[in-house]
Order: C-alpha cells, then structure tokens, then sequence
C-alpha cells in the first residue's frame, strides 16, 4: 500500500500531503466512508463540528484498528454568527468535538471562518494556542484566512497559524495568499482540491494530460497541489474514487503540465468569499 508523503508543520509535527474529507458525508454514512478511506491508504481525516459527523468519524477511527500515533485527525471549530465567542465558548465547543470524536486529542484544530466583522478571531486563537499548550491539539491553525487577516492576527497575538484550510483548485490557485504562507512558514491546505468535481475535470487541459499520463483527471489535479506543496483533502463517498484519489505516488507531472495548468487560474469561487461570509 502506498504512504501518503508528508510536510513538517511550523512546531515541528508532520501531516501527510493528502487527507480525505467528510464534508457533506451524513453521520450515519461516515464511519463506513471514511472506514473506506483507511482501509485505502489515508491516514489523515478532515471533518469539522458544523459537518454533524465527528461521531461517526470517529467510530471509524476507533474501529479501525489502526495505532493513534498513525492518524493525522483535523476538525474545526464552526464560530457560528449567533454569538461573539468567548475563551470559555471556544473550550466548550473544543471539548465537545473531542467527544463526539472519541479522542483524547485531535492532531490540528481550525477556525472555520475569520467573520472578521465581529472582531472575536483574535481571542479565538489565543484560546486555540491554550489547547495546544495543554497537548490536547498537537497543532493549530486556521481555514479560510485571507492575507489581511493572517497579518493582523500574527502582529497582535504572535500566533502563528501552522495551516490555513483555503478553497484551492487550478481555477482559484491563490498565489498572493500562498505567498503569504510561504513567508510566515504556513502550510496551505487545499479545500474542494477538485473544483467539486464540476467542469474542472473535464477541462480541455486537464482531460489532455490525463490522457497523456494514462491517468483520471482527477489524479492530475491532485498531483499538481502534490507538486505545488500544498496539502489537499479530496472527498468521495464511492469506494473506487476513494482508491482512485490515492493512487497518484506513482506519476509525476512535467514542467510543461505544470505551466499549463497555471494558466487555467481565472479566479473562480466556488465557496463564499472569507471577507463577506458571516453566515449562520
């Protein structure tokens, strides 16, 4: 079975490059997917308190049989807009997550969203750096965080994200956001890494060099975020995808695939934009 390669975080602790997703999986249905991806090789699972599936996640994980210290697991908090949230709101909700999961730690915790509008990520974080001192989250980090946001929240608190969960795909490539990053040594994790399965993959490019490579357009899309460096969490809920999805260790893309996939950037969102969004 192939290893997923993996990056070293800004403390120190390794993720693998490629993770599954379990966004819009129904509970009921996630032990079984995501016990599908394990079993497929991935040892790193994306899931988030607003999903409503940490519990059946985590009934994959525990089923398993697979060594803790072997699993990379992520959720997030959903800093919903009913309220301005508080230290003692963070921990609950964090407390809560590590329940529904059944863990005693989670690997990497994010904020969900900045809502810079209502000015509270900045506690947030510090609440978040609280848990990772304690050990109960190995590292933190945040999703959806524009380069404003990063800047404000690194020269006020000093806490310097290990990850920004953003959507990323050759239609929305984010080179200044990235450039950010690579500054301040944080890694970019890749959102709906496959346009959501839209036209993306039937783009005239991708479709070419997936017949050039004898691959699925969907492995050339994951390894081009593979090749970039970023971090990429594909979602499927059918077992040939799952397997189909981890299988591209085995080809790499040239330079020349590499600058025409860069041309495909033409700053399409697919989600909402993190400097408006303050929903629900």
């Amino acid at each position: 079975m192939s290893t997923a390669p993996s990056l070293t975080l800004n403390n120190g602790v390794r993720m693998p490059q490629l993770g599954f997703g379990v966004w819009q999986v129904p509970d009921e249905e996630a032990t079984a997917v995501v016990s599908d991806a394990l079993e497929a090789g991935y040892r790193s699972i994306d899931t988030a308190a607003v999903y409503q599936n940490e519990e059946g996640t985590g009934k994959a994980l525990a089923a398993s049989g697979i060594p803790r210290d072997e699993l990379f697991v992520t959720t997030k908090l959903w800093n919903s807009a009913s309220e301005t949230w508080t230290r003692e709101n963070v921990l609950r909700e964090f407390d809560a997550s590590l329940n529904r999961l059944g863990l005693d730690y989670v690997d990497l915790y994010l904020l969900h969203w900045p809502r810079a509008m209502r000015d509270d990520y900045l506690t947030i974080l510090r609440t978040f750096a609280e848990i990772a001192e304690s050990g109960r989250a190995r590292a933190i980090g945040v999703s959806n965080f524009q380069p404003a946001h990063l800047e404000r929240l690194i020269a006020e608190t000093s806490v310097v994200p290990a990850v920004n969960q953003i959507e990323l795909h050759p239609y929305l490539q984010q080179a200044e956001l990235r450039a950010r990053h690579a500054e301040h040594g944080i890694v970019t994790e890749a959102w709906s890494p496959l346009g959501q399965g839209r036209e993306l993959l039937n783009d005239e490019t991708v479709t070419r060099l997936a017949a050039k490579h004898g691959r699925t357009p969907a492995q050339i899309v994951l390894r081009w975020h593979l090749q970039l460096g970023n971090v990429a969490i594909p979602k499927s809920v059918t077992p040939s995808r799952i397997r189909e999805n981890f299988d591209v260790f085995g080809f790499q893309l040239d330079e020349e695939d590499i600058k025409a996939l860069a041309v495909l950037d033409n700053g399409t969102r697919l989600g909402p934009d993190p400097d408006e969004f303050d929903q629900f």
